[in-house]
Formats: C-alpha cells, sequence, structure tokens
C-alpha cells in the first residue's frame, strides 16, 4: 500500500483554491497509485483561521466544499483533510461550538470525522477560544491498516519525552494502546530556531517507545507573522526516518507500507538527526543560519503574495539591518521587484550613501535617492515658534525618520509596493525606533532577528562571495540622526544587549538571575525599564516574521500601561 505525504501552502479564507490544492495532489498521487493522500491540519481553511471561525458562513462554506471534494476525487484514492466541525451539543452541554477535525474521504463521500484532542493556548496559540476538545481516541482501517490518527498538539504530550504533562490524556499513548497498525499527524507547526531538531527527536521517541510507524505531515508557508517550514517525515516502527519532504516548499512524498514495518533501512543522504539541539560547530551554524533566512524568505514570498503586492520597498541606510532586509526581498520577490531608496540628510556621511549604492549594484536591485535636507528645514520653520529657547534633542532627531518614513509610505502608496520595515529585535525590544518613521511599513522583517544575529547572517551571506559589502559589516552601527552618533552611545553593546534581551525575554530569568549570570546590575536595570518603557511603540508595529520561540507578535501580550518592581 502506498501512503503520500501532501505538504501543502494553503492561503487562510481561501477555501475554493485550498480545495483545488488537495485535488490536485490527489489526482497527482492516483498515477503513482497511492491508497491513501495525507494533508495538513485545516488544510481546507489554513492554519490559523482565528476569527474567521467566528463568522458561520465560513464553517459551511467549508462543509459544503468538503462535499465537492470528495464527489471529485480519483477513484481509490482516500483522502485525510483538516477541516471544522459544528459541534451538534454545544448549546446542550455549554460546550465550545466548533472542533478542529481531520476528515477522511474515500468512494465519493465523507467517511468519518475525527477530532483534535489537545487545544493549545500558549504563545501564538489560541485554539480553546473557537474549538472544543475531542474526547475519543480516533481510528480508521484502509485496506486492513489500522491507522490512529491525531492532530498536531495531540502528539506534543509525552511525559517521558517532555519531564512533565500539560494535559490529562496522552492521545498518541492511547492510540497504542488500541493496538493501531501506523499513527498520523496532520500538523500545522510553526517554525522557531532548532524546532525540526526538536521534532524529529519527540517523533523519533515516540516511534520507539510505541514501536509504532509514524507518519507527520506539516503544513508549510507563510501566514502573517507565522512560517511554517514543512519538513514532513515518515518513521518506521523502529524509529528510524523513512523519508523526509522538503524545508520551506510544497512537497509530496510517497511511502510504501512496507518501509513502515520494516526494522531498518539505509540511511538517508543527508542524515538522521535526533538532536534537541544544533551542535555548537560550524556545520551547525551554517544549518541554523540557512534555515533562518529561508524562513524570512518565504515569510516575505508568502506575506506579498497572500496579500496581492508583487513589489516592495524600503529605505536604505548603508547600515546592516537594511542591507539584510534587501537581500532577503530580492530573494523572495525578486530584484526587479525591490527598491531600495536613499534619503541622506546632512548627518549622512558619505560612506552610508556608497555603502548603500554598493548594496544596491550587488543585489540588481532598482534605486532612488531623495535627499530630505529641505524637508528639514521646512520642520525647522514650522516649528521654531514652539521650539524657541530649547536645546536640540530626541524630537529632532526623530523628525529625520518620520520625514522618510512620510516618504516611503508616499511612493508604496502611489505605487502599490510592499514597504517593508527594517528594525531588528533587539531595537524592537528596547524601543530605538521611531513610531512613524522607521517605524512604518506593512511587514517587519527581521523584528524577531537580534542585531548580534543580524550580523552572524550577513557573514553567512558572504561565504562564497560578497553580497552584502564588507564595509556595511565592519562600521559601528549608527542611526546617522546626528554628528558622530553611534549606537554604542546610547545602548550596551550588541553581544551584551543580546544576551539580557535573551534571558530576559526567551528564558524568562529574573533580573536577579541575569545580573547573577555576569551581568552589570545597571545595565540590567537599563535594559529591563527600557523594554518596558518601549511596549507602546510594539504595539503599533507592523507584523514581524517569527523565528524564535518568544516574538514580539501574536504571542507577545504584554499591557502597555504598567509598573514593574526595580532591581
Amino acid at each position: 500500500m502506498k501512503i503520500a505525504i501532501a505538504q501543502l501552502n494553503p492561503t487562510i479564507g481561501d477555501i475554493t483554491n485550498n480545495a483545488q490544492q488537495i485535488l490536485t495532489a490527489a489526482r497527482n498521487v492516483a498515477q503513482e497509485n497511492v491508497r491513501l493522500l495525507l494533508t495538513p491540519e485545516l488544510s481546507l481553511c489554513g492554519y490559523p483561521p482565528r476569527d474567521l471561525l467566528l463568522d458561520p458562513g465560513f464553517v459551511e462554506s467549508m462543509n459544503q466544499e468538503l462535499q465537492a471534494i470528495a464527489s471529485q476525487l480519483p477513484k481509490n484514492v482516500a483522502v485525510l483533510i483538516g477541516t471544522v466541525e459544528t459541534n451538534p451539543h454545544a448549546a446542550s452541554k455549554g460546550q465550545k461550538s466548533l472542533y478542529n477535525s481531520m476528515a477522511l474521504l474515500d468512494g465519493g463521500e465523507v467517511k468519518q470525522v475525527f477530532h483534535k484532542r489537545l487545544l493549545p493556548t500558549y504563545d501564538v496559540f489560541d485554539e480553546d477560544r473557537y474549538f472544543e476538545p475531542g474526547y475519543e481516541a480516533n481510528c480508521l482501517t484502509v485496506d486492513g491498516i489500522k491507522f490512529g490518527v491525531s492532530i498536531c498538539e495531540d502528539l506534543w504530550n509525552d511525559e517521558q519525552f517532555w519531564g512533565k504533562r500539560s494535559y490529562e490524556v496522552n492521545p498518541i499513548e492511547e492510540l497504542a494502546q488500541l493496538g493501531v497498525d501506523v499513527i498520523v499527524n496532520l500538523s500545522a507547526s510553526p517554525y522557531t530556531v532548532g524546532k525540526q531538531q526538536l521534532r524529529e527527536a519527540m517523533l523519533h521517541h515516540a516511534a520507539t517507545v510505541y514501536q509504532k510507524p509514524i507518519l507527520y505531515v506539516n503544513q508549510v508557508g507563510g501566514n502573517d507573522d507565522l512560517v511554517f517550514d514543512g519538513n514532513s517525515l515518515a518513521f518506521n516502527g523502529a524509529g528510524e526516518i523513512v523519508d523526509r519532504a522538503q524545508g520551506f516548499d510544497t512537497d509530496v512524498v510517497i511511502v510504501e507500507s512496507a518501509e513502515l514495518f520494516a526494522n531498518s533501512k539505509s540511511p538517508l543522504t543527508h542524515g538522521d538527526r535526533f538532536k534537541l539541539e544544533n551542535p555548537l560547530n560550524q556545520e551547525g551554524i551554517e544549518e541554523a543560519n540557512q534555515e533562518v533566512y529561508s524562513a524570512l524568505i518565504l515569510g516575505v514570498k508568502d506575506y506579498a503574495r497572500k496579500c496581492g503586492f508583487s513589489q516592495a520597498i524600503l529605505g536604505l541606510s548603508g547600515g546592516i539591518d537594511s542591507a539584510l532586509v534587501a537581500a532577503i526581498a530580492s530573494a523572495a520577490l525578486g530584484a526587479e521587484n525591490v527598491l531600495g531608496v536613499l534619503m541622506p540628510s546632512p548627518y549622512s556621511s558619505a560612506h552610508s550613501v556608497s555603502d548603500a549604492m554598493d548594496l544596491v549594484n550587488s543585489l540588481g536591485i532598482k534605486s532612488q535617492k531623495l535627499e530630505i535636507k529641505a524637508a528639514m528645514e521646512v520642520y525647522d520653520r514650522l516649528l521654531q515658534p514652539m521650539f524657541a529657547g530649547t536645546e536640540l534633542g530626541i524630537a529632532e532627531e526623530n523628525i529625520q525618520s518620520r520625514i522618510r518614513g512620510n516618504l516611503l509610505m508616499a511612493i508604496a502608496n502611489k505605487f502599490n509596493y510592499l514597504l517593508l520595515s527594517t528594525g531588528n529585535k533587539s531595537e524592537m525590544a528596547v524601543g530605538y525606533c521611531t513610531l512613524y518613521g522607521d517605524m512604518n511599513g506593512g511587514l517587519a522583517v527581521i523584528a524577531d532577528v537580534p542585531k548580534t544575529r543580524v550580523f552572524e547572517l550577513c557573514r553567512w551571506l558572504n561565504r562564497h562571495q560578497e553580497v552584502i559589502p564588507a564595509n556595511i559589516i565592519t562600521k559601528p552601527p549608527s542611526a546617522e540622526l546626528k554628528p558622530e552618533q553611534k549606537d554604542s552611545d546610547s545602548l550596551p553593546p550588541y553581544e551584551i544587549l543580546d544576551d539580557i534581551l535573551d534571558r530576559l525575554i526567551c528564558q524568562h530569568q529574573s533580573s536577579a538571575e541575569i545580573v547573577a549570570s555576569g551581568h552589570d546590575r545597571s545595565i540590567v536595570s537599563k535594559v529591563r525599564a527600557l523594554v518596558t518603557r518601549a511596549e507602546f511603540k510594539r504595539r503599533q508595529a507592523p507584523p514581524g516574521i517569527k523565528i524564535t520561540d518568544r516574538a514580539f507578535g501574536t504571542g507577545w501580550r504584554m499591557p502597555i500601561a504598567k509598573r514593574l518592581p526595580t532591581i
């Protein structure tokens, strides 16, 4: 028996075209005599649909499309499709009105429907807002093979693996106890750095402990701030990888059932990985950089495509952040579809302009130069009556950034460009950015990339040839909003800042724990205060592509008006 894993890239809400993707995959694998086709979690509507689920018409259209797909499927191809089902007991039992479900389509009809049992509510997930959990272990039989079926989070509650249980039940354990032959998991698991190694370790553990083959299908593509990396997997009952789908691209993998039940196999050319962390060697670092870069490219590409943009614009300062964003945009959309705008002020150094032009020539993108000196003088005249007798300061510096942001927005509006903002995570964390200035944009490409990783990615891009001009990487970072300005005038060195931010934001360490790790108490106190104070800026920032476990996006739910104890 042949089983196919269809790693699809749905557009949220585009039910008709998502259904067509499923049908196309089914027709293609039918030519390979595939009997069962697997698709990702909520493959019919895309994940996460969020408050679209509050529209009864949206849910009903999924039910209608499901019936239409069943009638159009090739003969002898059964398909598991991620969908949403109405809960008929909601009113009488005081339950949620929907289930996160999968449907088995076979023989021209919807044969069975199964419900997700574990509903995540942490980080970017909020499924308990919409769904009622399923309460039964889910099984189906196709051609004599008994499949235990599960959906995404159902797989992530093994007490032996995690050392704890987050939910009362372990659906995978219950499936194994039912004596299923194969365990199937339909997922929409977002990418973060190192996530695939964790998944493989977890799947290897489950396959080994329960001695069951596991087929894992993951969504791929960018949806708002989330990137889904694919990397679908097939494990045999010995815990060995039989096949692996591509990362960051659509793919279809076909597996023979005989491979799943075999005790061993020939190793994959790119090796099996079951470690929870990337090794601290050059190969591990290279792999992590490639993953992050691929995720950012896919995030930009799909955000633009799914929002109806084909071209992008960004400001080019000659600095490293805008250089990295320009490289990502070029790879995502094509260099011919990217416009970099140089907007020098009287405080801009000559090398910033020349560095920006060297980048333009290296990437082959379009460029435009707009001097902002005249605009600055107009602002000075307009504000002179109110600013008279005061010293030049941050307000005047920020006007430069807002002039640039205004110009970029004007061009974006005029020519239907997607404006990409270029601020990094370190800046977003401490508020080293200007609201309605450099924060302007439709997508914040590197808002979850710390400054130290920005440098690392640019050096990695230059590993074979110079993509980012060397001077952009080696010169001290500067906003260039006043003479001889450097980031280090206002912030700790980025190596120190990023470590403090990682401990504070991602590891949830207290100030005392961060100080105990070796950081200066006054610096920790300052950084913590800056992070707290900048919350109102982050709330007004464009969506940023998530690559870490803790991003300033959907999963960040901090109050703006608050007071925290000092250390």
